[in-house]
């Protein structure tokens, strides 16, 4: 466990008790106005009390099963890593669950998400990135359980994407991967590069909340320009007959959404429908903490002071988070959806900058 959570849920139990044992006391029971006050943190710290308390019983477990790898009966070793292995995940699923407890809950959480991946700065060769991007993200959501619809892609010369918008369906999507939006930069020697030269190449991510119903959000038809074309496939050959493919401009915002996934024109204006929803609700997110980062704007900066991470393949292999420094040499891991190390410490850090706000 980070040093700096389990530093944080220590002080919490320490906090916890000192509450339960102030409840008992005659002054507070006489007090109503506090005895109301200190119930309700109680309860705020309960849930990640709990967990915290099962991953110390955990620990020790795994201490005691440790033990018995000295012992002489090898029947009785091959026991204890067999139990050593599964509490070493049940540990690892607990404490993705205190990270949950801990943080401080947005009402999108639990949201489904459109995934905007857009080649940026380096040509085809962030095309092809954009591609690897996509793939990456796949592999966490099939790992996750998560089902993934594709809306609208723009496919490269050599296989990657100019642009791919798409949808994630699953538990707690916008939860696990709000914060994967900014610019993502890779550093190595294209597939395209025929001179061995390394190029330094950009594409952007945003992610988007699905919002099925907002009551703040009001569209009016007036306001909006639908165009319909045929839907193109690699290369630009058409792969429908009928315009099925639909375009909307907001034309307050100039915000734009597009669909071809579906034969059918109606199916398409509907999903278009819904991203333009999700990123007119993003804009007012936005419009209201001018600290967020526009995650909803097609034209998101993608030079390099925006970046939020680096893939390096050459001179070394290296992925870093520049918001929280972590890092890995794994690069193939990570490209094939092994994410989770990142995501969770960004959650830890946006909990202890929501405890120092407090």
């Amino acid at each position: 466990m980070n040093p700096d959570l389990r530093a944080k849920l220590e002080d919490n139990l320490s906090r916890h008790k000192d509450i339960t044992d102030k409840l008992s006391t005659p002054e507070v029971y006489s007090n109503q106005s506090q005895m109301k006050s200190l119930n309700q943190e109680l309860t705020k710290l309960e849930p990640s009390i709990k967990l915290f308390q099962k991953y110390l019983n955990i620990e020790k477990s795994i201490l005691d099963t440790k033990e018995l790898l000295h012992d002489e009966d090898k029947e009785m070793i091959a026991i204890a890593r067999q139990e050593l292995r599964q509490h070493e995940i049940e540990l690892k699923n607990i404490e993705s669950k205190i990270i949950e407890a801990t943080v401080e809950k947005d009402p999108n959480d639990s949201r489904d998400i459109f995934m905007e991946i857009r080649a940026g700065t380096g040509g085809e060769e962030a095309a092809i990135f954009a591609g690897d991007l996509f793939k990456m993200y796949t592999k966490f959501s099939e790992k996750n359980k998560w089902r993934i619809e594709i809306i609208n892609s723009n496919i490269s010369d050599h296989g990657g994407f100019k642009e791919i918008i798409f949808k994630i369906i699953g538990d707690n999507v916008y939860s696990s991967l709000k914060y994967e939006s900014g610019t993502h930069r890779v550093q190595r020697v294209p597939e395209t590069e025929t001179q061995g030269r390394v190029h330094t190449s950009a594409s952007t991510v945003a992610v988007l909340p699905i919002v099925e119903q907002v009551d703040d959000i009001e569209i009016n038809p007036a306001d909006l320009r639908i165009d319909t074309y045929r839907a193109s496939g690699a290369g630009g050959q058409h792969v429908n007959k009928t315009d099925s493919a639909v375009r909307i401009t907001h034309l307050p915002t100039n915000i734009i959404v597009q669909c071809q996934n579906q034969r059918s024109q109606l199916k398409n204006k509907n999903t278009a429908m819904k991203m333009l929803k999700s990123k007119i609700y993003q804009k007012m997110l936005d419009d209201k903490n001018k600290d967020l980062q526009e995650l909803s704007d097609s034209k998101m900066d993608n030079a390099w002071g925006s970046q939020i991470r680096s893939y390096v393949f050459h001179p070394y292999n290296l992925i870093k988070d520049h918001r929280t420094d972590t890092q890995t040499s794994n690069i193939s891991s990570v490209l094939d959806g092994d994410i989770d190390m990142f995501i969770k410490k960004y959650l830890i850090n946006n909990m202890e900058q929501s405890s120092e706000r407090k």
